[in-house]
Parts: structure tokens; C-alpha cells; sequence
């Protein structure tokens, strides 16, 4: 193919002839070694289900139920769950189509703008880079549950020296370790959904029969719509990391079956490991509890969890629920490394950054991103312990708000490339994989994350109802805002491309797909109203 044949497709011939080689991803520049395909449906699938369940869940749910109460923590994680339960099928149809390196940076560049993509990508990536440093100081801080003798920054050391030992064995180790780990943070869920109904109904401890006692008293509802207003960040980074599935496509085995199978997790994760524990937990914590105060952190002696468990009177149990979180941090920590190297790394071989991020070694593995992860988890050492909040509050509502235009741009990818595969006379029954929506779940999907835009913006200028805008406190709500369009802005400049979006007609919808062949598909099953309730059930398992 030359390079005239790539300009009609509106790529820059020049950057065609910097590659040397044709290459079935428009646009490369720097090709490096490919990454290895040893993820497997088993990873795949337990990366979707507990792969990000961290902090976030067990700990930052806490400030979530201190500042709207439980209703509006069962209501914003619902929101923001469902909005990802459409991204997420979004992103499953592109990525088994598309199974190229960078997933989604790779979508938006091709299918919406390069500048929105570079934004997008560079965004994605300093949200993982940031947050890797968050996680070590959360996992350092619950040893302090048992050992408080012991300087803070000896763990996170030791956790770095682990997370640096993963990364040897490659996308491999990171799959074994995510399915181990994920398999405990479930069993841990799981366990406590049954330990909160026990609780609740007065099996243990002297607080007798529950009920929905704390629905009433202090409410339902706190700090009116300001404070469910204020849950939206706090959901987003508990659900955080699930978009990893559609970033690892390049590295499964089978992506066509693995990919689907993976997705259709994450609705049993909103709906039980999130929805059903939070339930609980606002049944059997009082949203008022001082302890909750400190949560907004990575304080498990304020994790309503352990809370929980310490209220019913049960000697023993806060040190394992502990040992779960710290394990949970750990994991949450090990898909930052993935996140940000195979983001960074995706965005160097099309020039977007210094092209030695490029490099791939020998057994698959961005040696130099891996590098230059690890180097930011080194501000962790940065700070003293009473300023350490004030750290927190900037990384999680950074990396927090980031996933808003992360998610809403891929449900906004997946509707270009529908209209333009359309457009360009192909067939859908060539595309692999279709959501059970179609485009339309991508349309409630765009239009969730901009409500949750919204209210993030309104609650960032109102924090609680009687408080008054102040800059501080707006830009710690809503930094990724400026920082997006400064990104945006700067590569409009640097590449002079003033085109708004992609042309239907110049994007490229052949380079890397596997499309659906004739002998490829499988009977389906005649669309009745009998067997409807069944067709339901088969696409969410």
C-alpha cells in the first residue's frame, strides 16, 4: 500500500514515510516489538469482575456515604455503574473488532479527532500514573491498623519492590497476579454480604434487629443535592480500571471470545460486588459516624467496612477485612502499571509521545513506560503524614474525573464509527460482536457521563448547601477539566490541524479489523417474544 493510497484515507503521507513500513495500524511511527498475547479468557474475565475493586469500594465509600448518605450512594454508584455497563459494551464491540494496541486512544484517533485522542490518552494516562502513587501510600497506611512503630515509608518501598518484581514476568505476571488477587477481593465481597445481613438482622453484637433504622435516622439523604452531587468522583474511581479489559484486547488470545465473555462480568460487578455491598453497608453504618470523616483517604480504620465489623463486636474479623483492602490496594496498584505503560506506549508509536516509550522488549514488555510508572509511584515518598489528605484529594479527584471523559468519549467513538461503517456500505452482521442495545446504549452512555459532568461541576462550585465558590476548592473538584483542553489545545497547535473531527469518509475502518466471516457465524435463535427473557439472560453471561 502507498503512501498516496494513505493520504486518501486522511493520513499524513509524511508520517506514512517516517514508518518505514506499512503497518495494518494507520498512522504508526515508531513501531516497536509487538506485545505478547498471553492473556487468556480466565484473566480476562477476572480482571472485568474484581480486576479494580480497591480503595475505592472499600474505603472511599465511606466519604460517599458521609456525604450523601445511603440512598444517594446506592443511586450515584447505580448511575454511574449503569453508565459504564454501556461504555463498556461499547468498547467491546471496537475492541473485538479492532483488537489493536491502545484500544480506545487508538478508537478516538481514528474515529473522532487526533487531538481529542491525544487529550484523551495523555489524560487517561497521568490519571493511572498519579493514582499508582495514591494506592501505595493506601496500601502502606492499612499496615498501620496493626504496626504503627514503623515509618510509613518502609512499606511503600517494600510495595514498590513487589510491583516492580510483577513487572518482570511481563503481561503474563500481571493476568496470574490480577486473577489471584480478584479471586480473594470477591470471596472478601461475597463473605461480607452475608456477614451484613447477619449483622442487620441482630445475629451478632448487642445492636439487635436493624432494619432500615439508619434510613430514617439520620436519613435517607444528606446534604440535599449537593451531597449526592459530591458521590459521582467518589463512584467513578471505585469503578475506576474496569475499562482495562478493552486495553488488554491487543494482548488476549482469543479477543473475539475472551473480550465479550469479560464484559458481560461487569454487570454481575455492579450489580452484586458494588450495589448489594453498599446496601449493606448503608444499613449497617450510620452515615453520620465521626469515623467516616477520614475515609475520603485511604484510612481503613475509617473504611466503613471495617467499621461495620468493629461496631457488631467482632474480635478478629477488622484484621482480616483489613488484610483484604491491603491486598485490594496492591491489585489496584498492579493495573495502574498496566493502564498507564500500554496507554503511553500505544501513543509513542503513533508520535503522540517521545518515541523511546516505543520500545518493546523481547518478552513483550514496554520496558521504558514500565520505567517511567515506577518513577512516578516515588511520590509516594513525597510528603509529610498531615499533609498526606491534602495529596489525596488532588490525585483522586484527578484520576476520578478523568474516567467521566474517558468513558463518555468511547460511548461517543462507538456512535462515529457506527455512523461511518454505515456510511461506507458495511454490513453490521460484519462486526463480530454487537451490544444488545446497539448505538443506542452508547447514546444513554454519552448522555450519563455528561449528567455526571454536570453535577460534578455544580458540586465543585457547592460542596455543601450553605457553602460559597471558592477557586481552591472548585479546581481540586475539577483539575482533569482544564487539563483536557490544555492537552486538546496544545496539539491543535503543534500539528496546526484545525479540522474539527474526522470526515465519515476518510476514516479508516479496514486497517487491524477482523470482521465477521460467512463461516465464522453462529446460528441465532429466532427473536420471539417467548424467548425473549432467555436472549436477555444469555447477553449479560
Amino acid at each position: 500500500m502507498d503512501a498516496e493510497k494513505h493520504d486518501q484515507k486522511g493520513v499524513d503521507p509524511q508520517l506514512y514515510a517516517a514508518s518505514g513500513s506499512a503497518d495494518e495500524e494507520v498512522g504508526v511511527v515508531h513501531k516497536g516489538e509487538a506485545l505478547h498475547q498471553d492473556l487468556k479468557s480466565r484473566h480476562m474475565q477476572m480482571i472485568a469482575i474484581g480486576g479494580a475493586i480497591g480503595a475505592g469500594l472499600f474505603v472511599g465509600s465511606g466519604s460517599a456515604l458521609q456525604t450523601g448518605g445511603p440512598a444517594a450512594l446506592i443511586i450515584g454508584y447505580l448511575i454511574v455503574g449503569f453508565m459504564l455497563l454501556f461504555t463498556m459494551q461499547a468498547l467491546a464491540e471496537l475492541s473485538v473488532l479492532y483488537p489493536v494496541n491502545g484500544a480506545f486512544y487508538t478508537y478516538v484517533v481514528r474515529f473522532i479527532d487526533p487531538s481529542w485522542g491525544f487529550a484523551m490518552g495523555w489524560d487517561y494516562a497521568l490519571a493511572w500514573l498519579t493514582v499508582l502513587p495514591f494506592e501505595l501510600i493506601a496500601a502502606s497506611i492499612t499496615i498501620q491498623f496493626w504496626r504503627t512503630d514503623i515509618n510509613m515509608g518502609v512499606w511503600v518501598a517494600v510495595f514498590l519492590v513487589v510491583l516492580t518484581v510483577i513487572q518482570f514476568f511481563g503481561v503474563k505476571g500481571y493476568g496470574e497476579v490480577e486473577f489471584v488477587l480478584s479471586m480473594i477481593k470477591i470471596a472478601a465481597c461475597t463473605g461480607f454480604i452475608i456477614l451484613g445481613i447477619v449483622i442487620n438482622c441482630g445475629g451478632v453484637g448487642d445492636q439487635g434487629y436493624l432494619g432500615v433504622k439508619y434510613w430514617h435516622d439520620p436519613g435517607a439523604f444528606r446534604n440535599g443535592f449537593n451531597g449526592f452531587a459530591g458521590v459521582f468522583v467518589l463512584a467513578a474511581f471505585a469503578f475506576g480500571g474496569t475499562e482495562l479489559v478493552g486495553l488488554a484486547a491487543a494482548e488476549s488470545a482469543n479477543p473475539r471470545k475472551a473480550i465479550p465473555q469479560a464484559t458481560k462480568q461487569v454487570f454481575w460487578r455492579i450489580a452484586f460486588f458494588y450495589i448489594v455491598n453498599l446496601f449493606i453497608l448503608g444499613l449497617i453504618v450510620r452515615s453520620d459516624n465521626p469515623r467516616l470523616v477520614g475515609s475520603s483517604g485511604a484510612d481503613t480504620k475509617a473504611s466503613p467496612f471495617v467499621i461495620a465489623i468493629q461496631d457488631a463486636g467482632i474480635k478478629g474479623l477488622p484484621s482480616v477485612m483489613n488484610a483484604v483492602i491491603t491486598i485490594s490496594v496492591i491489585s489496584v496498584a498492579n493495573s495502574c502499571t498496566f493502564g498507564s505503560t500500554r496507554t503511553m506506549q500505544a501513543m509513542a508509536e503513533r508520535g503522540m509521545a517521545p518515541g523511546f516509550l516505543s520500545y518493546v522488549d523481547k518478552k513483550g514488555r514496554p520496558l521504558w513506560c514500565i520505567l517511567v510508572q515506577l518513577v512516578f509511584g516515588l511520590l509516594a515518598f513525597v510528603g509529610e503524614a498531615e499533609s498526606q489528605s491534602e495529596v489525596f484529594s488532588w490525585l483522586l479527584s484527578l484520576s476520578g474525573l478523568s474516567y467521566f471523559f474517558v468513558w463518555g468519549t468511547i460511548c461517543l467513538t462507538h456512535i462515529r464509527f457506527r455512523y461511518a461503517w454505515e456510511a461506507q456500505g458495511f454490513s453490521l452482521a460484519q462486526i463480530p460482536y454487537k451490544p444488545a442495545l446497539g448505538v443506542y446504549g452508547s447514546y444513554i452512555g454519552l448522555f450519563l457521563n455528561c449528567l455526571c459532568l454536570v453535577a460534578t461541576f455544580y458540586n465543585s462550585l457547592y460542596p455543601s448547601p450553605d457553602a460559597v465558590p471558592d477557586a481552591q476548592t472548585f479546581f481540586k473538584g475539577y483539575m482533569a477539566c482544564p487539563i483536557v483542553i490544555v492537552l486538546y489545545l496544545g496539539w491543535k497547535i503543534w500539528t496546526r490541524n484545525w479540522a474539527l473531527y474526522v470526515k465519515v469518509h476518510e476514516m479508516d475502518l479496514r486497517s487491524g479489523a477482523r470482521m465477521m466471516e460467512p463461516d465464522d457465524e453462529e446460528p441465532m435463535p429466532e427473536k420471539t417474544w417467548k424467548n425473549l427473557p432467555m436472549r436477555m439472560v444469555r447477553a449479560l453471561i
